[in-house]
């Protein structure tokens, strides 16, 4: 299948806690790049991803997003020097917000986010992995939402959202004891699809990315919309309804649903369109 797109309308951010490369065609690799510190997220940080973030969803020509990070670390999550630095402030700048700044771990976007966990996913790191849409692992990454242990509770969104993945037994496991979780036991529970080798994991999410990509662009947003709605409504026939009326009737006023099923009729390829969604 192919995709007739004219080049990047905007070029991405340049940030510097962020590196962005485009390691396929219609995919964006952005890897978090502060080894030092295992790449925890600061303020500027979390400012950072969501701009990329936001170019990410604006941009027609780029359908799949792969995240990792650099060094033995995906991410250890929230800088806690930073956050109780801001703690002993006056108030007007608490850690980690800002106005309209959404973080990953509680972004819904509009399209998909592939975790290539290279190694340690502590605390907002795990939450991030919580909320993507694949996650790859590596063999020897570890996870944990050690928040308990420091003082903290999970704030970034984690704890609707882990109950509604693994059940109440198994969140209440992970949050109130904060101990560290094996990539297989994360495969057991649903909240990774493959674990592979050190070396592959970036690869192997590199190639869901490039299966996505290669789908009608407009159905991609569609249909992970439907399935986010579903996850976040109680109610599966109220997030049905919510779906279809908000988004599934633009996948039906758009070209690309007309493509696939002209393609399909006349037994060729469909050449798919940027998203207009």
């Amino acid at each position: 299948m192919s995709q007739t797109f004219a080049p990047r309308t905007a070029p991405p951010p340049t940030p510097d806690f962020l590196r962005v490369s485009f390691p396929a065609r219609h995919v964006v690799l952005v890897r978090m790049d502060r080894p030092s510190s295992l790449n925890a997220l600061s303020t500027t940080a979390l400012l950072e991803m969501d701009a990329v973030l936001r170019w990410y969803d604006d941009e027609a020509t780029v359908l799949a997003l792969v995240l990792t990070g650099t060094g033995r670390s995906f991410t250890a999550g929230a800088d806690l020097k930073e956050w109780r630095r801001s703690l002993d402030g006056d108030g007007t700048e608490r850690f980690g917000v800002r106005e309209g700044m959404i973080p990953l771990t509680r972004r819904k976007g509009k399209k998909p986010i592939i975790a290539a966990v290279n190694g340690l996913a502590l605390g907002g790191g795990s939450e991030i992995v919580v909320n993507c849409d694949i996650v790859v692992a590596a063999e020897t990454a570890i996870f944990a939402l050690p928040e308990v242990t420091r003082g903290i509770a999970p704030v970034g969104g984690v704890l609707a959202r882990l109950v509604h993945t693994v059940g109440m037994q198994v969140a209440c496991e992970v949050v109130l004891t904060g101990r560290q979780v094996s990539a297989q036991e994360f495969l057991s529970w649903g909240l990774v699809n493959k674990v592979v080798s050190q070396g592959k994991v970036v690869e192997e999410a590199v190639r869901y990315a490039e299966i996505i990509a290669a789908n009608s662009p407009d159905a991609i947003i569609c249909a992970r919309a439907g399935l986010r709605q579903a996850w976040q409504t109680a109610d599966v026939e109220r997030a049905t309804d919510e779906w279809m009326q908000e988004h599934f009737k633009k996948l039906e006023q758009g070209e690309n649903i007309r493509e696939g099923m002209s393609a399909f009729a006349e037994r060729r390829a469909p050449v798919w369109k940027g998203s207009k969604m």
